[in-house]
């Protein structure tokens, strides 16, 4: 696909069925950018960074805003047991490397 055709197509999704999923997109980015600022200052607070367990919550939470506005979506509900799943797993070995 060349890009005048990933264009194209990036304006039918997010015009259209994203649109219909997750709402506006303003009010949705306004959601996340609440949920990770709380996650950011704790994880500073907490860890002096950002790991990848944050990472992992930052995910699920773009998964909980998007959920507000179709709380019947079943991709989101398994991608949030996914990004819970590989926190998980990642913060068993974390800072072992």
């Amino acid at each position: 696909m060349n890009r005048s055709e990933t264009l194209e197509q990036a304006e039918l999704v997010i015009t259209g069925e994203r649109h219909d999923d997750y709402g506006d997109a303003k009010d949705n980015f306004t959601n996340i950018a609440s949920g990770w600022s709380k996650i950011i200052d704790e994880a500073y607070r907490v860890h002096g960074e950002i790991t990848p367990m944050h990472v992992a919550l930052m995910m699920d939470w773009v998964k909980t805003c998007r959920l507000l506005n179709d709380i019947e979506n079943e991709d989101s509900w398994v991608d949030k047991i996914g990004y819970s799943a590989l926190g998980s797993e990642i913060a068993e070995t974390y800072g072992q490397d």
